[in-house]
């Protein structure tokens, strides 16, 4: 009895095997590559547009006409933030 249990706590334990379609692990792909630095061409013109926005906003509802600035670069700060989040993670790997 315990040999089955030996050989079923084996089975568990063992990796699975990969499929040949999968990438090896720590290579990325090209196209994976890229989709991941292609997302910066609208993370970055997004966050500039939600700031104003939020800024917008802000100066509608509290009667004042310098608000939006603040928010276009907060906005701008985190894209900034973002894209250089996204570049310092594609060099790790």
């Amino acid at each position: 009895m315990p040999s089955v249990v030996k050989v079923c706590l084996a089975a568990v334990d063992r990796e699975p095997e990969r499929p040949y379609h999968y990438p090896m692990p720590g290579r990325d792909n090209l196209w994976l590559q890229i989709a991941r630095y292609s997302q910066l061409a609208f993370t970055l013109p997004a966050a500039t547009v939600v700031g104003w926005l939020i800024g917008e906003g802000l100066d509608l509802w509290l009667h004042t006409h310098w608000l939006y600035l603040a928010g276009l670069l907060l906005g701008i700060a985190a894209g900034f933030v973002e894209l250089v989040r996204t570049v310092m993670a594609g060099e790790k790997s």
